[in-house]
Formats: structure tokens, C-alpha cells, sequence
């Protein structure tokens, strides 16, 4: 939406900064030991791997940390309990939000997450109450947020296509994204991160700057803990109230 920025692209103008904060190889690697353990470790034959090194080499994570990981996906580096868990909660204004984390020890992270949201003016929900507002689907983003690239996307098969701050977010069936993805690519189109992830399938509009900073400031809480690898929400804040949040 024109002059908004929901979360897909406050996310991705994240990246860098999780990057500097160390988080990222930490993300990068238990997406890749759970990749690996969910559909072996061989990448050609497990697209939810492929996704995850892609994402670790973008971050500039070195391969022999790949490898570690993959290994310890498998068994061969002591996976032990490593399990992904979904966590569903509510934000300030009612704001939906659902977080992916791996972890070794459930009871830990369940804690924390909780104790996170509640600190932050959110609270926990019960299991289906918040998931129903999400669709998994394939995120890309491009480079480019031109008309013809936009074109491109769909006849290759994209459903959704939102265009932001000069990127292209593309929605699509996770089967489909391996072939969006080559298509845009063959096409000229830089490709900056495919990934499947959970996209609203409504926003919640924030236009008081309190309020939206104390979402914010949520987010980023449990984007800091430590087995949190993906955090999704459905808030939808005016360009000018993120400014002047700073």
C-alpha cells in the first residue's frame, strides 16, 4: 500500500541490522539444521534446505558453518531435541502476531517468549486463535519495483505482488518459488532473498506514533531472544509515523 509500510518490508530493511547484531548465522543455522533434519541434507533434493543455505550465504555465513549445520541436522553433529515451534500472541492495538523458533528446550523458549510479550503490553494466545490470520506462502524479493518485473512475476506464476520502497515483494505457492525465482533471474532481475514465510491475510492500521513504537519495540524483543528465528505480524504503519518514531 502506497505510503504504508507494513511489516514485509520493515523486515527486510531489518536484515542488515540483525546482521550486525550477530543474530543472523544464528537464524541462518538452526533454519538449516531443522531444513536438514525435516529432508535430509542433501540440498538438490531438499528445497527447504536450498532456501536456507541461500539465506546463510546471503548473510555471508562461512560454508564450514553450513556444513555444521547440516551435519547437525542429520545426526552427524548431535541434533539432539532440536524442534521448530510456532508461538501465536497479540500486540498492543490487537496486532496478530506468530513466532518461529528452533530450539533445544522447549520449556525455555516457551518462557521467554512469553515473558516477552508480556513485558511489552502483549500477551500469549491459544493455539489457532492468531495462525488463522497468516498464509504460508513464498516470500521473494527483487530489486526493482518496475511494472515490467511485476509482469514478469506473475506470468511466471507469482499470486500476489506489492511494490515498496523501490523492492518487489512477491507472493507465491511454495512449490512455485524455485521457478519464479530462475524466471525473474533469467529475466535480469536481481533477487535479493526467497524464503517461505507467513503473510497476513489482513492488517491492523497504526497511525498513533505511541502506539506504533511500542509495537515496534515488541518486535524487536523477540526478534532478540535467542531461538527465535522469524517473527510475523499483521500491523500496517504510515510512512510518516515511522519517521518521526526515528
Amino acid at each position: 500500500m502506497s505510503g504504508h509500510s507494513k511489516w514485509a518490508s520493515i523486515k527486510h530493511k531489518k536484515a542488515a541490522t540483525d546482521a550486525k547484531r550477530g543474530k543472523a548465522f544464528t537464524v541462518a543455522a538452526n533454519m538449516i539444521t531443522i531444513a536438514a533434519k525435516e529432508g535430509g541434507g542433501d540440498p538438490s533434493m531438499n528445497f527447504k534446505l536450498r532456501l536456507a543455505i541461500d539465506k546463510a550465504k546471503a548473510v555471508n555465513m562461512p560454508s564450514a558453518n553450513i556444513d555444521r549445520a547440516v551435519k547437525r541436522g542429520t545426526g552427524e553433529g548431535g541434533a539432539g531435541q532440536v524442534e521448530e515451534l510456532k508461538y501465536e500472541g497479540y500486540g498492543p492495538e490487537g496486532v496478530a502476531i506468530l513466532v518461529s523458533a528452533v530450539t533445544d528446550n522447549k520449556n525455555r523458549t516457551s518462557s521467554e517468549v512469553r515473558s516477552t510479550l508480556t513485558k511489552n503490553s502483549g500477551r500469549m494466545a491459544d493455539a489457532g486463535s492468531v495462525s488463522w490470520v497468516f498464509d504460508q506462502q513464498g516470500q521473494i524479493v527483487a530489486d526493482t519495483d518496475s511494472e515490467e518485473a511485476q509482469l514478469v512475476a506473475i506470468d511466471a506464476g507469482a499470486e500476489d505482488v506489492e511494490a515498496e520502497d523501490g523492492k518487489l515483494f512477491i507472493y507465491c505457492d511454495t512449490g512455485a518459488i524455485s521457478n519464479i525465482k530462475s524466471v525473474l533471474e533469467s529475466e535480469g532481475i536481481k533477487v535479493e532473498s526467497a524464503a517461505i514465510t507467513f503473510k497476513p491475510k489482513n492488517y491492523v492500521k497504526v497511525e498513533d506514533e505511541e502506539k506504533a513504537a511500542k509495537i515496534l519495540k515488541l518486535i524487536d524483543a523477540l526478534e532478540n531472544l535467542d531461538d527465535v528465528t522469524e517473527v510475523n505480524a499483521n500491523f500496517d504503519i504510515p510512512e510518516e509515523v515511522l519517521e518521526n518514531i526515528g
